[in-house]
């Protein structure tokens, strides 16, 4: 007869076998869901030394360590199975819709998501009905296995201290080699290798949850090697000098349209008449987009402030994660020389963080949903006209100098068929229905937004003071199945690392630089980041930054994006990042970024004047 230890360690290898199980089975389902492909799941855990197996140890000591809390078997499944279930749907849904795959820090924009689902289930109802089906009854299983649960018999003081003692080190081990700035040799040896410059690569090789994991550091941003006020110094010009201004303070407007795009670029499509005339008669050049269908923030934080995304953790958000306090923009500085400086967009301040954002930029006011008068809508959401006239209105009302930023709303995504039924335009192409209806609907926007541009411009014209009007579209539309129909892309998301030729289709915007003096300036395609430059020159502003550095920097490069670099001379740098021979320009761009955002503000004093006496914002 077997001793009560011999039961025992029965009882714990039947229970630790059947947590093995249920896990292997649980981390099979999460690669199933956020790959969408069971040939690549059952490729996944072929290679037994490959992570799947990894983490379907870490999986199993994480419900034993749950379990000993709960002071149930398997009690843990109940808790751990929904939330990672769901999440990597959530991956799966984010990598169809924009092509990357879901970090930890998209939870800081849930509200987002929830505030846009009737766009999104008007596109996609089927899917939507799907979700809401699949959480009742996800909700029916839940509440009826923890009925069946709560019935059985709870575990030992004794056995709940084997599973924290035997679980809590091997945990502590896995958590500190997840930090992938720092090298680990446990991580090498599991064959964990982070590829934070692809993410892509990162999640189809580490697979989700390792992924996932690998990604919670990531708004923890290292100081680059050299930096110090030493360093910070030597990059100081020594023709760096306090701002210049003309006699003359030109207004600035600027104006970012959500999505705007060329929709004639899609292959064997004809839209009658030609959706945006107006900007093809101004075009100055295109944005070279960093992001693709969506992270509009992102584009706007480059737009702004002159810095770049390139130099941040990849999938990071610098409006949810880093703006905690003031940082240099166009609006700061133009505001410390006595501009009016405001901000639009016609949807809530809580959006992208920005009301808090905006007051870091140093704008004086943001006028939001909460603070505009009712705009007319056109489909959905608020109109660019109405927007666009309503920036008019406050600027006649306006004496002092003015800088106006606004990110319109009206041609957001996703673009069901129909959104207009009062259409002015005509599409065909040998495609589905389906997808006509969506080049249809983004037409339609995309030329409400050229018609607001030329309203913007007629009434420029028409004034004695110097303005400058600049317009752009921050990425591509999410218009999905549509691209791969037409073989403009051979996805439904556009490319993060390709030749330059297929780059710059799949992320290039128009983009108009106007003066009711000089009429459209050539910029050619720049990044986003360069922008402030030629606003600057535009207006015949001297600043030690935005033309005093970004104009050096504009010399070598009109891209510079995180996984390449493309010079004036057309010449592109793929993977510049992981080259130890990096452009000292580029180091030098870094260090003043990380300085500024993160250090010490060694650069403030000679790069950003304005901001040693900044006036309270908003």
């Amino acid at each position: 007869m077997p001793g009560w230890r011999d039961k025992l360690a029965i009882r714990l290898a039947g229970t630790l076998a059947a947590t093995v199980v249920i896990s292997a089975v649980l981390v099979f389902c999460v690669e199933l869901i956020s790959r969408g492909s069971l040939s690549e799941t059952l490729q996944f855990f072929q290679q037994p030394f490959k992570p799947g197996w990894t983490t379907v140890l870490l999986f199993s000591l994480l419900l034993l360590f749950l379990d000993a809390l709960l002071g149930r078997a398997h009690h843990a499944l109940l808790l751990v199975a929904p939330l990672v279930l769901v999440l990597a749907f959530l991956g799966h849904q984010k990598s169809l819709y924009l092509g990357d795959p879901l970090y930890p820090t998209d939870i800081l924009f849930a509200r987002q998501i929830v505030e846009l689902m009737p766009l999104l289930a008007s596109d996609r109802p089927l899917v939507a009905v799907a979700i809401v089906l699949g959480a009742i009854v996800a909700v029916a299983v839940l509440v009826l296995a923890w009925k069946y649960w709560r019935r059985r018999p709870t575990l030992t003081m004794r056995a709940r201290m084997l599973r924290l003692v035997a679980t809590l080190p091997l945990l502590a081990f896995f958590c500190s080699i997840m930090d992938y700035a720092t090298f680990s040799w446990a991580r090498d040896r599991l064959q964990i290798i982070p590829m934070m410059w692809d993410q892509k690569e990162n999640y189809n090789s580490n697979g989700f949850a390792l992924a996932f994991a690998l990604n919670l550091p990531m708004a923890k941003v290292v100081a680059p090697a050299g930096y110090s006020a030493e360093a910070i110094e030597a990059i100081t010009r020594p023709d760096a000098a306090a701002p210049v201004l003309p006699g003359e303070l030109p207004d600035i407007i600027v104006v970012m349209n959500e999505s705007f795009w060329d929709p004639t670029l899609l292959p064997g499509i004809t839209i009658t008449p030609d959706p945006i005339p107006n900007v093809r008669s101004l075009q100055s050049g295109h944005i070279f987009s960093p992001e693709f269908g969506g992270m509009t923030a992102n584009v706007e934080f480059e737009a702004l402030t002159g810095f770049s995304n390139a130099f941040l953790p990849y999938g990071s958000i610098p409006y949810q994660q880093y703006v905690r306090s003031p940082i240099p923009s166009l609006a700061s500085f133009l505001r410390s020389e006595g501009y009016d400086t405001r901000a639009f967009h016609p949807f809530g301040g809580w959006f992208w963080n920005r009301t808090p954002v905006y007051k870091a930029f140093g704008f004086e006011r943001f006028m939001s949903l909460e603070n505009l008068p009712p705009l007319a809508a056109r489909g959905p959401l608020a109109s660019d006209a109405a927007l666009i006239d309503e920036m008019i209105r406050e600027a006649d009302a306006t004496h002092d100098p003015l800088f106006f930023f606004a990110v319109t709303l009206q041609n957001h995504g996703p673009y069901a068929p129909g959104r207009y039924p009062d259409a002015t335009h005509a599409v065909s192409g040998a495609i589905s229905e389906a997808g006509l209806g969506s080049v249809l609907s983004y037409a339609e926007g995309a030329a409400d937004g050229d018609q607001a541009l030329a309203r913007l411009v007629e009434w420029a014209r028409k004034r004695d003071r110097h303005t400058i009007i600049a317009m752009f579209g921050d990425h591509l539309p999410p218009l999905g199945p549509v691209y791969v129909e037409t073989g403009f892309m051979d996805n439904n998301v556009a490319s993060r690392r390709a030749p330059l030729p297929e780059m710059s289709v799949q992320h290039e915007t128009p983009l108009v630089v106007w003066s009711n003096h000089t009429g459209p300036q050539h910029v050619g395609s720049i990044s986003p980041s360069f922008l402030p430059y030629h606003l600057m020159e535009t207006a015949g502003i001297r600043h030690p930054y935005y033309t005093g550095f970004l104009g050096g920097m504009r010399e070598r490069y009109r891209v510079v994006d995180r996984n390449m670099l493309v010079s004036t001379d057309n010449e592109p740098t793929p993977d510049w990042s992981q080259s130890k021979a990096i452009d000292p320009a580029i180091r030098d761009f870094r260090l003043l970024q990380y300085d500024m955002i993160f250090g010490s503000r060694h650069a403030a004093e000679s790069f950003f004047p304005e901001t040693l006496n900044a006036p309270a914002a908003m």
